[in-house]
């Protein structure tokens, strides 16, 4: 027994120390911040951060009542209606997901340009012969940054609330009509209320998403605190006013997410397993000819478009010069390995933090899965932001590691973590920690404590259990979660650029460079290549939606 308990203790302080590791950015960075002089903090407090804070603050709230009114208005005509496509656009809602968005900022600047197709065919429809007869609004603008970032983060509003209308009872809101009131009514009476908790997760979501972008922002002109902490610490090579801005940006963040918590405090709802679930009204003719147009035009919008965008301009550069440039090929290898390792590495990781929770002691256990939750804060850490909080423990790993390699061998000082992969690698795992462990504590939730106990009982160490019972078992939730990470380190962007080494390029880097550089027809091949990637988590997704519903 004793072994045991040592064996579960091995487990608990290996799960400490990885949580202590993701906190680590986030104290040195605000250590750093707060030792910067004051100069800094006036200059930042004169020049930048009233500008940035203003940008952001506008974009988040441009963004999350674009998402709001497309997510809850797109999950609630799919729940109350029934209308020809349908069955189709029930997951085609979640497509836009599948693109990144400083890619269809990408797109969009080509698409809407002067010069571009759409601002073409409605100049010669009018009758005009030039852009300056006649232009659209800048796509380049805190409007269409808003109106592009809200095209692809609907759907985590989406995704949330249709699960929520889906099982609200049918009862509850035929009560509502009995007493006289219109489906509207009910709507914003009945559904709209109990619905507000999958709201509130799904805003914080897509805002967190918006405070993590940077491409989509700095392509389309918008000077948001992500933006302001790359330029500060890139261009003018200012560690300390980037550290300060990074500070700004968490208190924001934590604002977020207090403001969810709050949006959910004291709300909760229970049904019964034997209620009827609301059945769709049908609809025809006009009415149904509105509803096809309103539940289609986010996807058009949102994928298609940059989708066949992509498409005809990777077909135009393959059919001019029959092959992709050696830079690119070396581009998609290094994404793939660097998202190998770094979905390996962050299972592993997370099976050890979610393992340790499970084989706590009952009389402990509730205490340690708070300490664990702090492994999971990560992902609420924009990239920019946990690229620069690893900048310094780097610097200090690296200063220790020449001090004892110089007691053995003359060299010249080397920097062996910083300007690695390595280096890309931690940041890649802490920010998504998060996943592998959401995903594995759902799987082991699944497993009756009852096959753990009876493999105690014969005699085997939590780790033996783990590798022999659960392991198997945890094969699908394994598969999801790896599914998930790799996915999203293909599309990381604002951490890669920080921390990648020199000459090191990934798909996100290359066709940032291509847009920097105004080249879209090569970055637009390795914009297809993200975007085809980035299908797999969303069919997966659109597979477990329609199972929770069926």
């Amino acid at each position: 027994m004793g072994s045991t308990t040592h064996i579960g203790r091995f487990w608990l302080l290996a799960a400490a120390c990885i949580t202590l590791a993701v906190l680590a950015p986030v104290l040195t960075l605000a250590a750093h911040a707060l030792q910067g002089s004051t100069g800094h903090w006036q200059h930042l407090l004169d020049y930048v951060l009233p500008n940035a804070m203003r940008n952001t603050l506008l974009l988040l709230l441009g963004v999350g009542t674009v998402t709001a009114l497309l997510g809850v208005g797109s999950a609630w005509l799919m729940t109350a209606y029934s209308f020809p496509t349908r069955g189709v656009l029930n997951w085609a809602l979640l497509l836009p997901l599948a693109v990144p968005t400083y890619i269809v900022a990408f797109a969009y600047q080509d698409i809407l340009h002067p010069l571009g197709p759409v601002q073409g065919v409605i100049r010669d429809v009018l009758g005009y012969t030039s852009p300056r007869q006649f232009r659209l609004p800048d796509v380049r603008s805190l409007g269409g940054a808003i109106m592009l970032l809200g095209l692809v983060l609907y759907p985590y509003v989406y995704l949330s609330t249709r699960a929520m209308f889906a099982t609200q009872s049918a009862s509850l809101l035929e009560a509502g009509r009995i007493l006289g009131a219109t489906r509207r009514t009910v709507f914003f009476r009945v559904a709209l209320p109990m619905a507000r908790p999958a709201i509130a997760v799904g805003l914080s979501l897509a805002l967190l998403e918006t405070l993590n972008d940077i491409g989509a922002s700095e392509f389309l002109g918008v000077q948001t605190l992500t933006v302001s902490i790359y330029t500060t610490w890139v261009t003018r090579s200012d560690l300390a006013g980037a550290a300060q801005i990074a500070l700004s940006m968490l208190v924001l963040v934590v604002a977020l997410i207090m403001l969810e918590r709050y949006g959910r405090r004291r709300q909760g709802y229970s049904q019964n397993q034997r209620s009827r679930s609301m059945q769709p009204q049908q609809l025809t003719g006009a009415a149904a000819l509105v509803a096809m147009v309103l539940g289609w035009l986010p996807v058009l919008l949102g994928f298609v478009a940059p989708a066949l965008y992509l498409l005809a301009e990777s077909y135009k550069y393959l059919h001019l010069t029959g092959a992709v440039s050696q830079q690119l090929l070396a581009s998609a290898w290094s994404t793939l390995y660097i998202a190998l390792v770094t979905t390996a590495a962050t299972l592993v990781l997370a099976l050890v933090v979610a393992w340790a929770s499970r084989s706590a002691r009952s009389s402990e256990r509730q205490r340690w899965q708070k300490l664990f939750k702090l492994a999971s804060l990560g992902y609420a850490i924009p990239g920019t932001v946990l690229a620069l909080g690893l900048l310094l423990p780097f610097v200090w790993f690296d200063t220790l590691l020449e001090q004892v390699v110089a007691l053995f061998v003359e060299r010249a000082p080397q920097l062996l973590l910083m300007g690695s992969t390595t280096a890309l690698v931690t940041a890649y795992c802490i920010r998504f920690l998060a996943i592998g462990v959401g995903s594995l504590e759902a799987g082991l939730a699944r497993i009756p404590l009852s096959v753990e106990q009876a493999a105690r009982l014969l005699g085997e160490t939590p780790g033996g259990t783990l590798r022999r019972v659960h392991l198997p078992l945890l094969r699908p939730a394994l598969g999801a979660a790896a599914l998930l990470i790799f996915v999203d380190t293909m599309k990381e962007l604002p951490a890669t650029l920080l921390l990648r080494p020199m000459n090191f390029e990934t798909l996100a880097t290359w066709l940032y460079a291509e847009a920097a550089r105004g080249t879209y027809e090569e970055g637009a091949i390795a914009a297809l290549a993200i975007v085809v990637a980035g299908l797999l988590p969303v069919i997966l997704l659109a597979r477990a939606q329609f199972a929770r519903q069926s």
